[in-house]
Parts: C-alpha cells; structure tokens; sequence
C-alpha cells in the first residue's frame, strides 16, 4: 500500500506505522508535560516533554507533508532524537525504570527507532 502524497513521494505502510507510533509517544509526551506544567510552569521536565511532544509533531508534519528530501532528513533526524529519549529516560530513572507507563513508552520508542532504521535504509 504506497500513497502519492501531494508533491509526488511515495508513502508506504511503514511510513504510517512510523507515524502511529510516533503520535503515541507524542501524545504520552504531551500528557506528562502538561501533568508536570500543571503544577509549576517553569518545571523543566514539564517543558522538556512538552518540547519532546512539539519534535514528534514536528517529525510527523514532514513525513506526511514534506517532500522526499525533507522526509529523508525528518527519518534520519528522528533516530537520535528517538535514541536519545531512551538513554535520558534510563539515566534519569535508574534504578526504577521499570514503571507502567515509561516501559511502554520505551517499547513504543524502540519500534519507532527500528522503523525509522528501516525506512532510512530503504531510501538511501
């Protein structure tokens, strides 16, 4: 299943797999940032959310909008941003890194890195 998107590229399963996965995380993102911000809007945590959120957004608008080069740069971006998050989370969390909600969130950014590892290697 490949769609023309309005400027001529291609988007395949994968790319709409990637992008659902994304908006999950995003979303899960958005909703802790807003939960920290509730409190005391000048939490960083909350504001780091909040910006995780606005990249995947971000990430989203240029694999559905953006032409095959900026696609391109979106996937190739997304895998150490993705990355990133994991490595922060572990870090940030040691020893307790095993809670409900940031396993899952994990799981959902690892698919996403190996979908966008995927997508990357079948473009370039």
């Amino acid at each position: 299943m490949a769609t023309t998107t309005s400027n001529g590229g291609e988007l395949t399963r994968l790319h709409y797999i990637g992008v659902a996965l994304a908006a999950v995380t995003g979303l899960i993102h958005l909703a802790l940032g807003a939960g920290a911000l509730a409190s005391n809007l000048a939490d960083p945590l909350g504001l780091a959310f909040i910006a995780a959120a606005a990249g995947f957004a971000g990430g989203i608008v240029a694999v559905l909008r953006g032409d095959e080069q900026l696609r391109s740069r979106a996937i190739l971006l997304g895998i150490p941003f993705v990355a990133g998050q994991v490595v922060f989370y572990v870090v940030l969390n040691w020893p307790d890194i095993f809670g409900i909600g940031g396993v899952v969130d994990k799981i959902v950014q690892l698919a996403l890195i190996g979908v966008l590892v995927t997508l990357y290697s079948r473009e370039s």
